[in-house]
């Protein structure tokens, strides 16, 4: 195999696959990334076994042929050397890399190609597509609530369905919830609902523009996304996602707004001496302005007030203080509200004006 290519189309893609193969062993397959030129152009393929990725770029193919080479070494090679054309030059179970404005030569040992795993190949039979940018916002809005805990393995995930004419995703780690949906019509078939592992969804995130459709294809224990020129897969999280519809209030009838960058400033500063184990934050609400504050403690204490549009009784709610920040960070909208029935139940952070999303939270003891 030998081809030639620009450095800057190689590394954009060369990095995306070291995010994800498994390189905790330097001898194995799964360390390894796929190349593949033919036509023209190189495949390029990496996998940890649950998540798949392939791409294709553009390249001058002087020779077809394929290999794998060790993630890690390779990005680092590419990465090191200076913008311009390379030249690739793979036999003998080893790859040789020249930059052609350098007196540089760099050889790695490489595996053969017949040794990397299989993908799974996508169904038609449920294909849809939907615009990329709508499917980035539900990830958004969701992703960051996924529990971490490996014993409530079900909450790993971001589950997802379609429900009538809207697809729906929710996460939650038990102490909050996110949701968010989106009208796409009667024309994308019913599924069942399923748990995606946040990996694949971050991925999506970080390397998808905002223009154009993404495909998407669903069977019992796979997920295929497909944008551009990216195919992924990854395997689905199986077991009972909690019934979130409990979770969600059908009515609450108090609320109060604010200012959705002054909350993120206070809620900063308040921080600072925030005790860290509980990351405790209080906010005392009262008509016309609500008051953010930590515990006291050794170190001391922070306080804050900013102005709300609230005409009730005063009331103080204790709340991790990352719970609120986080959903805020994710949040367009300048104006939010808080609504809640009593200040020991459920909260739900909502943008005004009201979207197809909102965000649930359990709040702390206030002592």
């Amino acid at each position: 195999m030998k081809f030639t290519c620009e450095k800057s189309v190689l590394l954009k893609e060369i990095t995306i696959a070291q995010e994800i193969i498994s390189s905790k062993n330097a001898i194995s397959i799964l360390s390894n990334i796929y190349l593949e030129a033919e036509n023209d152009s190189l495949i390029i393929k990496a996998t940890d076994i649950k998540v798949n990725f392939e791409t294709r770029v553009p390249v001058t193919v002087l020779k077809e042929g394929s290999t794998t080479v060790f993630g890690d070494k390779f990005l680092g090679i590419i990465n090191s050397i200076p913008d311009g054309e390379l030249e690739f030059d793979q036999s003998d179970m080893k790859i040789v890399i020249k930059p052609t404005l350098k007196k540089a030569r760099f050889q790695l040992k490489s595996i053969a190609s017949d040794k990397f795993p299989e993908f799974p190949v996508p169904s038609t039979n449920n294909l849809f597509e939907l615009p990329v940018k709508e499917f980035k916002e539900m990830i958004l809005q969701t992703v960051f609530a996924v529990s971490d805990d490996e014993t409530r393995y079900f909450m790993n995930g971001v589950f997802f369905e379609k429900q009538g004419e809207k697809l729906i995703m929710v996460a939650t780690d038990g102490r909050r919830l996110a949701y968010i949906d989106k009208e796409v019509g009667a024309d994308i078939k019913d599924f069942a609902g399923i748990i995606v592992p946040p990996k694949i969804l971050n991925i999506i995130m970080k390397r998808a523009g905002d223009e154009g459709l993404v495909a998407i294809s669903i069977t019992d224990k796979v997920i295929f996304i497909k944008f551009g020129s990216y195919q992924l897969s990854s395997v689905l999280i199986e077991g009972q996602f909690p019934n979130y519809h409990r979770v969600i209030p059908e009515s609450q009838i108090h609320s109060f707004s604010m200012n959705r960058f002054e909350v993120l400033d206070a809620l900063r500063r308040v921080s600072l001496l925030v005790e860290q184990k509980s990351r405790r934050v209080y906010l005392g609400v009262a008509p016309g302005v609500i008051t953010i504050s930590s515990e006291e403690s050794d170190i001391g204490t922070a306080k804050e007030e900013i102005p709300c549009k609230y005409d009730g009784e005063e009331i103080s709610i204790a709340l991790n203080y990352r719970y609120i920040e986080e959903p805020l960070k994710v949040m367009f909208e300048d104006e939010i509200s808080i609504h809640f029935t009593e200040p020991n139940k459920v909260i739900t952070i909502k943008p005004v004006p009201e979207k197809d999303y909102f965000h649930i939270l359990m709040p702390m003891q206030l002592d």
